[in-house]
């Protein structure tokens, strides 16, 4: 078998393979006499058909075939023999493809980058250093208790924060338009829900009175017809409820799954959530400097091969996201491009430090990190168990803390300085990467 390269570009390869007739008659005469052990032509037993016949029928299928198969396993043989990685599937133009003489083709595909990780001195990584205190702990016990809040009818005017069961006309130079009517609406006073200055205007009001409003559109609503517009809105207050906070008592600690321990058992476990949840972030936040600092100090091209898949993921994660009738190739490339290139970039960097620091998953983190996410169930045993039982499942786990340990790889050159915070600030999530 004959092979040469050419670099056509930093990724781009140009391969030419050349395939002996020798090879290729055998291939075809191998597929020839399968076929005529199988072969049913009419006058003659099935087996005892003669190799003339069968080559007068079958032998331009059998050829196609075996040319099929041949440039197939020769491209691996040849990307093999010449130390190459594609990077994806080649595009392959035959040069020569007559009977009786050798076959020759060019394989064009692009292959991975080479290259070494570097520069984890220059990173600078943050991280941050906090703590669940009482104060955290109560304030999540307000928040918890303001989430479940539950509104009773009430005989008084309506103040900021009741709940209003509420009619609406709206109309805009006496006519009313498209969105701008509705009957029985719940409407939570402050909460920010309707336009600006509707809410603030039916403070004070009762049940069974009607009230005729004039807010303003703003000039950046979405709808550009009734942007900057005045409306008038004939509201009818149907009821007036107001808020009333939950006890911290039994029936509240069992919606969230805490039967034993009153108190002091809920607060036990909302704080161990809230350390959960703690760790989460400080090590999230960590990982996205590490990322950033090494995307930053290992710039690298990336094949177009690589970049159109994981578009195409990102295309089809979008659609079960937002669901719709759109197709994942209706929506266009650009949308995703970004995001797919620091994907991709972040993997190849990934792998090659797990490559060159010979890094494996530690079973020991693979576990603790299974017990630490089953422990935000009511029965972690199972969790566990349900894991350890998925091997897909149990190799996501494994690449997660294979990721980890490349983080923790870096940071042991990385320029790292602690900064004490509170916890709000902690768990307050972070800005987005950008791509480069």
């Amino acid at each position: 078998m004959q092979v040469s390269v050419e670099s056509t570009s930093a990724l781009e390869r140009r391969m030419t393979v050349g395939v002996p007739v020798e090879r290729i008659e055998t291939e075809v005469n191998k597929r020839l006499q399968q076929t005529a052990r199988r072969a049913k032509v009419p006058g003659f037993r099935p087996g005892k058909v003669p190799m003339s016949v069968i080559r007068q029928r079958y032998e331009a299928s059998a050829r196609q075939e075996a040319l099929g198969d041949l440039i197939q396993e020769t491209f691996y043989e040849a990307v093999v023999e010449q130390k190459l990685n594609p990077a994806g599937a080649p595009a392959v133009e035959p040069k020569t493809f007559e009977k009786g003489k050798d076959l020759e083709y060019v394989a064009t595909f692009e292959v991975f980058p080479e290259f070494e990780v570097q520069g984890f001195e220059s990173i600078a990584v943050e991280r941050l250093q906090a703590e669940v205190a009482d104060a955290d702990l109560d304030n999540m016990l307000d928040i918890l208790r303001k989430q479940n809040t539950r509104f009773e009818v009430v005989e008084r005017a309506a103040e900021n924060g009741d709940q209003l069961n509420i009619d609406f006309v709206g109309k805009i130079e006496g006519e009313a338009f498209a969105g701008g009517s509705a009957k029985a609406t719940q409407l939570v006073l402050g909460s920010g829900r309707m336009i600006p200055g509707f809410e603030d205007a039916l403070i004070g009001a009762k049940a069974g009175e009607e009230r005729v409003i004039n807010p303003t559109f703003p000039e950046d609503y979405q709808n550009l017809d009734l942007a900057g517009k005045v409306a008038e809105f004939t509201v009818t207050v149907n009821s007036v409820s107001a808020p009333q906070l939950p006890e911290l008592n039994e029936e509240f600690f069992a919606q969230f799954g805490v039967k034993d321990g009153g108190l002091e058992g809920f607060r036990a476990e909302v704080r161990k959530n809230m350390e959960r949840e703690l760790r989460q972030a400080i090590k999230s936040k960590v990982k996205n400097q590490v990322m950033d600092g090494l995307l930053a100090a290992n710039p690298i091209e990336v094949p177009k091969a690589l970049l159109g898949n994981e578009v195409n993921r990102l295309r089809v994660q979008a659609v079960q996201q937002f669901g719709g009738n759109i197709k994942p190739e209706q929506l266009p490339a650009e949308l995703f491009e970004e995001q797919a290139k620091r994907r991709v970039v972040l993997g190849l960097i990934v792998a090659e430090v797990v490559k060159q620091f010979e890094l494996k998953p530690d079973e020991d983190r693979v576990r603790e990190l299974i017990q630490e996410m089953a422990s935000a169930y009511q029965e972690p045993e199972q969790v566990v168990a349900w894991y350890y039982k998925n091997d897909q499942q149990m190799n996501e786990v494994r690449s997660v803390v294979l990721e980890e340990q490349v983080v923790d790889t870096v940071l042991q050159k990385a320029n790292v300085t602690d900064k004490a915070v509170s916890y709000e600030e902690a768990v307050k999530p972070a800005e987005a990467p950008k791509a480069d």
